[in-house]
């Protein structure tokens, strides 16, 4: 979803630099097409591009480049660049093949064989199927990735040359969890390891830049032309904002929700990228006031999303009613309606189970700030509904050991799903979200259903939204800044700004 914005604000006097502020409130994007400005959007037709862009980028130096151990979404920018999965997945959540030249799955779709294709390296070295699994191991034991693998009992290499993976359950769409960048196998602990896409790092006495490899393996159609990309170091996120605005800096990726965001106040072109958090309310089923199935029922029907979309997340999120990103395919428009904000319904509801003016107590950790001021804005939305809401606003190991003992009623989570919007660490015996007596058979195994066909998250998400012990709010974004024109036609898609394809799809490479 390119938004444009257009503030003509960058010739001001050079003086806004120094102040860093201005009374001009968070941009709010608007929607598919629409500008601020008095001229026409730039085409996206292709063959209107530069056959050259003028493009530098920005990265941390003193961080790590490494896929598996790097957090930093301004060094990730880079990763569609420089590595390429055996599958890529675009902006609404559709997978086509990438490394993968071909894959067979079991009847019972517990076992997924997958081909590579004769891939090279940047180095001219070739891929082999020792390099995906060494790289697939290094996911597996990596915070950023191992939750993907919940349902993986084993990886091993085939005796006809593939790697297989053993699932714990049918799985319709495990491709879907693995657009995971293959490097190396001798290069998986590195901070720089090589990798197969379109670009390769380089370092020299002039700086550091990303070249284009001459012979790239990859016959795609890139919006990206540049044959040398200069990289500017970065040193916090205003100057990467200032180096955007004021330099020559074409390109930079921002978290509008975090406390150190810097507002870009000149003209640029402006996209979304979804970054999978997950923002929920947790029930305690032990509560005096959740205890009452109709009343958790009903507390999605107190939580205005869209106002805490806008007024708290500069509209860089995207307010959910059921437990998954609107922008999937798994989230029913028209199922999402029937638990959406209403809060008289709420207060109905409170009424008829005798629970008007109970007390709650409503948890949130205090060290997300953002988080801090949701919850505040949430328990005002509760305490107006009829509750009389008391804030427990702690961090730490006070916050922990609360939630552990289930010492509240209410608690404020985030998460990260994986893109298959799986909710098993939530209800399965163990789970790692299980907190407030979450648990329970029943959704689980209805978890396990909508993993094994796509068409029962309906019924999965009707479950859970009537059953009210998770209560969804929204989905978090990054933002995409880019100079007007430069690459109008961009279409990042999560964790992967760059996204491009070979064209070839997941019918293609499927075996019979």
């Amino acid at each position: 979803m390119k938004r444009i914005l257009a503030l003509s604000l960058c010739v001001c006097l050079f003086g806004l630099l120094l102040c860093g502020c201005s009374e001009e409130g968070p941009y709010v994007p608007t929607g598919d097409g629409l500008t601020w400005d008095d001229g026409p959007a730039p085409s996206a037709d292709k063959e209107e591009k530069p056959v050259e862009q003028d493009l530098v980028l920005v990265y941390y130096p003193d961080k790590t480049l490494n896929p598996y151990r790097c957090t930093d979404y301004t060094n990730r920018t880079l990763f569609s660049l420089l590595y390429q999965g055996l599958f890529a997945v675009d902006r609404g959540y559709s997978v086509s093949p990438m490394l993968c030249k071909s894959y067979t799955v079991s009847e019972d779709m517990r076992t997924y064989t997958f081909y590579i294709e004769e891939a090279f390296f940047s180095d001219g070295i070739p891929l082999t199927i020792d390099d995906v699994y060494a790289s697939f191991v290094a996911a597996m034991e990596s915070d950023v990735y191992k939750g993907r693998f919940l349902h993986v009992d084993g990886v091993s290499l085939s005796a006809d040359g593939g790697i297989t993976f053993k699932l714990d359950t049918a799985y319709e769409n495990f491709p879907l969890l693995l657009d995971i960048p293959i490097v190396k196998a001798a290069e998986v602990s590195a901070d720089l390891p090589l990798g197969t896409g379109p670009y390769y790092y380089d370092l020299t006495t002039a700086g550091a830049r990303l070249r284009r490899c001459t012979a790239w393996w990859c016959d795609a159609d890139m919006l990206l032309t540049a044959t040398s990309i200069p990289l500017t170091v970065a040193q916090s996120v205003t100057q990467v904002r200032d180096a955007f605005e004021f330099s020559n800096v074409g390109l930079v990726c921002a978290d509008p929700n975090s406390d150190n965001y810097a507002d870009y106040r000149c003209d640029y072109e402006l996209w979304d990228s979804e970054n999978g958090g997950f923002l929920y309310l947790g029930c305690n089923v032990d509560s005096a006031v959740f205890s009452n199935a109709d009343v958790r029922k009903a507390l999605t029907h107190a939580i205005d999303r869209d106002m805490l979309v806008e007024k708290y997340y500069r509209s860089f999120a995207h307010s959910a009613t059921l437990p998954a990103s609107p922008q999937s395919p798994f989230y029913s428009t028209q199922l999402a309606k029937r638990y959406g904000y209403d809060s008289e319904k709420f207060s109905q509801a409170l009424s008829a189970a005798g629970k008007t003016g109970a007390p709650v107590k409503l948890l949130v950790n205090k060290a997300d700030t953002l988080r801090l001021r949701v919850a505040r804005a949430i328990g005002k939305m509760l305490t107006d509904a009829g509750l009389q809401v008391e804030m427990l606003e702690l961090s730490g190991g006070d916050y922990q050991y609360i939630l552990a003992i289930k010492g509240y009623d209410l608690y404020l989570g985030q998460t990260r799903l994986s893109p298959n919007m799986d909710l098993s660490a939530f209800f399965m015996k163990g789970g790692a979200l299980r907190y407030g007596g979450m648990t329970d058979a029943a959704a689980y195994s209805m978890c396990l259903q909508a993993i094994a066909n796509q068409g029962n998250y309906y019924n999965l998400h009707q479950t859970v939204m009537e059953d009210g012990r998770l209560c969804p709010i929204l989905f978090q974004s990054y933002s995409i800044h880019a100079t007007r024109g430069l690459l109008t036609g961009l279409t990042p898609s999560r964790d992967n700004v760059f996204y491009y394809s070979t064209g070839r799809t997941m019918t293609d490479a499927i075996q019979q």
